[in-house]
């Protein structure tokens, strides 16, 4: 199997991802997966795709995140593996896209408006 080459985005988050064929190492900006999520449920989210298809300890990822928050990255990257597990097996799409792991998720912080405190919500108000 040759180096299987995908990207997935979550908010403001961006995961570029190897994948290869190996022992199950998960490598992210040079750190290990437990050093870099340190938090089970996120490591859980990220192994989610291979869970799902039976596919623990049989690839190899390397992946470059940037951007956002650690949930962000941790969705994102589970977006790349999901891809990339249809690049290397097209029939691995409909389990995947069943969990919902295919779909790119749109939604996106809205910006702040001019006249409010944040995106809606005004100032608060007092009648002196």
């Amino acid at each position: 199997m040759e180096v299987i080459n995908t990207s997935g985005r979550r908010k403001t988050s961006v995961a570029r991802i190897y994948m290869t064929a190996g022992q199950g190492n998960i490598t992210i900006n040079g750190k290990d997966i437990k050093a870099y999520f340190p938090n089970e449920v996120l490591q859980t989210i990220v192994n989610q795709p291979f869970q799902t298809l039976d596919l623990i300890g049989k690839y190899d990822v390397t992946a470059n995140l940037k951007g956002g928050g650690v949930s962000g990255q941790a969705e994102a990257l589970r977006l790349a593996i999901s891809k990339a597990l249809v690049v290397e097996n097209a029939e691995t799409k409909s389990v995947l896209r069943k969990e919902g792991f295919v779909t790119r998720d749109p939604r996106m912080v809205e910006r702040k408006k001019f006249g409010k405190r944040k995106a809606r919500r005004s100032f608060q108000f007092s009648k002196r």
